[in-house]
């Protein structure tokens, strides 16, 4: 009782503050962080034709993003607890910023794979940022819709990349980096005008808080950790391959397939406000069966994709499949702010994303290497999603309704 209490002490003492300033910031940051995250797949095919890179490399590349994001999401979620999510979102930002720079301006396998993983470093803090101050500046009924609205931006980072980013890497990919960099510069600058600071707490309120070894050991932290890692094989394989298997299948042009991908994009923002919606009222205490139902399906729409040899079908399933894989994780990554305290969202959604982050370091890789195993088909690798995507939502069915607080 005590920490709700506290949780709507701290809610009401920034509730003056500008809600629509505070969602548009975290926003614009959000869409540049998903923007990055796609346009390397675009990005990634005249860099390995430059550097006659093969699957395996490439693969690599990507990988290591994930491996330095992995890497900092729990101590991102931790430093958002400790010293505030204003201070981490922007130290991420300006990380990202600077490798994003970085990235444009080197050439070389081995700097390619260091400077990918100190730009996943830099993303590492922001997703649980996001959610601490999610979790400070809005009240418990209007979290999930805030959170939904805000990971609508995986769409609008996709039109992003997939439009300005694959017509900027059309004329140079190393062009394309630079101005990325300059974007996440001005998501640095909104973050700092418009998030309020993080308030202090009183040494009362600061013994209250549940310890980070009770949260990491949490059954119900654990159960959305690998929820998330075997959801993730699904969407960033989808995210690190899709460009290729488009370009390669039907013959595409990088502009013609940023222009597919952008449209699948507009859908899939749709999609992540919408479950926002059902989760908040027509789903709300059945997310299990709505996750269960969600992933199922999109294993069905995997394999339609990866089977299908006419552009159009290929297209209808894809879209079908961003727009209901993304509602799972929604859904997902919504559910802390429904079962947990609000003190400790930051570093459960640190350990959470983690698992998804550890998915997004392992499936360009692994995908990769069955891609070359198979002899350059995708069917193998793209069954191997499909699995993936049905496991999680059985993991999400040993969730208890409740964590003990």
């Amino acid at each position: 009782m005590d920490r709700k209490v506290q949780e709507t002490t701290e809610v009401s003492a920034v509730s003056k503050k500008s809600s629509v300033g505070i969602v548009f910031a975290l926003m614009a940051g959000y869409s540049m962080v998903y923007m990055d995250k796609s346009m390397v797949s675009t990005a990634i095919i005249p860099i390995s034709q430059q550097f006659n890179l093969d699957s395996g490399q490439t693969g690599l590349i990507m990988s290591f993003f994930f491996l330095g994001y992995s890497l900092m999401q729990i101590p991102g979620g931790w430093l958002a607890d400790k010293i505030g999510a204003k201070k981490v979102l922007m130290l991420s930002l300006a990380i990202i910023s600077f490798f994003s720079f970085a990235f444009g301006m080197v050439s070389g396998l081995m700097l390619f794979m260091m400077i990918r993983f100190f730009a996943g470093v830099g993303h590492g803090g922001y997703p649980p940022s996001v959610s601490k101050a999610v979790a400070n500046n809005f009240p418990q009924e209007r979290r999930t819709f805030i959170q939904s609205m805000i990971l609508s931006t995986s769409g609008i980072g996709g039109i992003l990349a997939f439009t300005l980013g694959a017509n900027l890497i059309s004329q140079s990919w190393r062009l394309g980096y630079i101005v990325l960099g300059s974007l996440f510069a001005a998501a640095f600058i909104l973050v700092g005008i418009f998030v309020p600071k993080d308030l202090q707490l009183s040494k009362k309120e600061q013994a209250a808080k549940i310890p980070f070894k009770e949260v990491i050991a949490n059954r119900n932290v654990l159960t959305l950790f690998v929820a998330m890692l075997l959801l993730n094989f699904l969407l960033y394989g989808n995210i690190s391959w899709l460009p290729t298997v488009l370009a390669q299948k039907f013959s595409l042009e990088i502009t013609q397939v940023g222009y597919l991908l952008a449209v699948n994009a507009i859908f899939q923002t749709i999609a992540t406000m919408f479950a926002g919606v059902l989760l908040s009222k027509l789903f709300l205490g059945k997310e299990k069966i709505f996750i269960l139902g969600a992933t199922i399906i999109s294993a069905i729409f995997v394999v339609v994709f990866v089977l299908s040899s006419n552009l159009i079908v290929a297209m209808v399933a894809l879209i079908l499949l961003s727009m209901i894989s993304v509602s799972a994780f929604t859904a997902i990554f919504t559910l802390p702010h429904k079962i947990m305290d609000g003190s400790i969202i930051g570093s459960a959604i640190g350990i959470i994303n983690t698992g998804g982050t550890l998915g997004g370091f392992l499936a360009p890789m692994i995908l990769g290497q069955l891609i070359n195993l198979g002899g350059g088909s995708f069917t193998i690798p793209f069954g191997f999603m499909a699995l993936a995507s049905i496991l999680c939502g059985l993991t999400v069915l040993t969730l208890k309704d409740r964590s003990q607080d």
